[in-house]
């Protein structure tokens, strides 16, 4: 790896060595777990490059591979699993200055990959009146290739489903890091060798995605003394044909009391609280809906309140919003990410109450479709006392059926299903052939014979003490 020479014959790009900058270019979220900030918090790159076009981005490549210097891409690094944390040092590429949407019409937009999500939804409404499908609560700092190389779902999912459903991506356009680096577009079963793929196999320079008519949403806020209840409406809201929503959060108690300081006066510590976003032609439908739920309250709508302080957007308290509230209150908290399949989601949760009635779990669970079933995702707070009991933690999740895409730990296989995904690793073969990008997150390159037995630790990780 010459560092040296790659800062030199990329002296003329925007190039950045200031220590304290490079520092925060090497970070993400990885922090909201506490093993991955025990083991990551020192990585740190040798020098961030941002590029203002794809001929920059194949220049950086091209040097790059000519000196062996690893090259970690990024967005805002609002990702929590230190997908953007360079784990051989080497260059961060900054995608930032590359925001712009190259076009837009109802249906679809095509826009570069550093454009923040809140700016491409404001853009797409402005000029055609349509929106994202989906989007992550990290709406107002995160980018679209972001979201797309490291996201899975989110806002929007409960109608939706998840980024890798067939629909949900259009296009791609993919830069290799090669000897003379190539420049591809993926359609159809080919998404799926670099979306969600945090920058391993290829580095995104264009995207283009589906949009859906754009609502002015009430955004609103429920409650109820009964989990039961609450978790019950927001599963049938989610499947009430005539009833359009673009959210449908649940959130046992006392989350809402303990860590939403606007929603607390409104809610005692009992109260479990479902959060939702509903179609504003939908709202007569909704009351009447709701009325035939007695053991649920709407305390709060955006279109019509008399909160002395707004709470803002409703789903900066879903997704991994939820996380970060409780964190703030509480640095104790971490998090799971949970699956909760359908038909026994309900049941299961129940289950994992009964498991932990003493509080150190906490039920956060969001509505999502998949398959055309209404399910559940749970993002779970936990109290962290060790690794170890973290570990028990997710084994009796898993033993009790609830699948764990756990978010303590780096690599592409321990956060997803704890396999190897062909289509990724054999494209990695193709367009990587050093294996420089972002090494360390894709076992499967490192290691195939990996048993997953005990967490996976990169080998060629740059030490604490480099």
């Amino acid at each position: 790896m010459n560092i040296d020479a790659a800062k030199a014959a990329l002296s003329h790009l925007d190039v950045e060595e200031n220590p304290n900058a490079i520092r925060t270019a090497s970070r993400d979220f990885f922090w909201y777990s506490p093993v991955l900030k025990a083991r990551m918090d020192h990585l740190l790159a040798d020098f961030v490059v941002r590029p203002r076009n794809e001929a920059e981005v194949i220049e950086i490549l091209k040097t790059c591979y000519a000196h062996d210097v690893p090259v970690t891409t990024r967005g805002a690094g609002t990702g929590n699993y230190g997908q953007a944390m360079p784990m051989r040092g080497g260059c961060v590429m900054h995608l930032k200055h590359m925001d712009q949407v190259v076009s837009c019409e109802p249906g679809r937009v095509v826009v570069q990959p550093g454009c923040l999500l809140k700016d491409l939804d404001a853009h797409c409404i402005k000029e055609c009146a349509h929106e994202l499908r989906m989007f992550s609560s990290t709406w107002a700092t995160a980018t679209i290739g972001g979201f797309v190389a490291g996201g899975s779902g989110g806002v929007g999912s409960v109608t939706w489903g998840s980024l890798r459903d067939t629909g949900n991506i259009i296009r791609l356009r993919v830069v290799t890091m090669e000897e003379e680096p190539r420049v591809l577009e993926f359609t159809g079963e080919e998404l799926a060798r670099v979306s969600h793929a945090y920058g391993t196999n290829g580095i995104i320079t264009e995207i283009e995605m589906p949009l859906a008519p754009a609502y002015d949403w009430v955004h609103i806020f429920v409650s109820s003394k009964d989990f039961g209840a609450a978790m019950a409406l927001a599963e049938d809201v989610a499947n009430e044909d005539g009833i359009l929503v673009k959210l449908a959060s649940v959130y046992e108690a006392p989350i809402a009391h303990s860590y939403f300081q606007r929603v607390k006066p409104h809610v005692e510590a009992d109260d479990h609280l479902i959060g939702l976003m509903v179609a504003p032609h939908n709202m007569d439908g909704f009351q009447t809906f709701l009325a035939r739920r007695p053991d649920c309250k709407m305390i709060y709508r955006s279109d019509d309140h008399d909160w002395a302080k707004k709470p803002g957007h409703v789903f900066e308290y879903g997704w991994n919003h939820t996380t970060l509230r409780a964190l703030k209150v509480d640095p104790s908290i971490t998090y799971l990410q949970v699956r909760y399949a359908y038909p026994d989601h309900k049941e299961l949760v129940e289950k994992m109450r009964a498991m932990f009635p003493d509080g150190e779990i906490i039920q956060h669970l969001e509505a999502m479709r998949g398959g055309g079933k209404v399910a559940f995702g749970g993002l779970t707070l936990v109290k962290f006392t060790t690794e170890e009991r973290l570990d028990e933690i997710i084994a009796m999740h898993e033993e009790a059926g609830a699948q764990i895409f756990n978010p303590h730990r780096y690599t592409l296989e321990e956060g997803g299903r704890q396999h190897t995904d062909d289509t990724q690793l054999g494209f990695k073969r193709e367009a990587d052939p050093k294996g420089l990008l972002n090494p360390g997150k894709m076992i499967s390159w490192d290691d195939p014979e990996w048993d997953y037995k005990e967490m996976y630790s990169y080998p060629a990780m740059q030490k604490a003490d480099e």
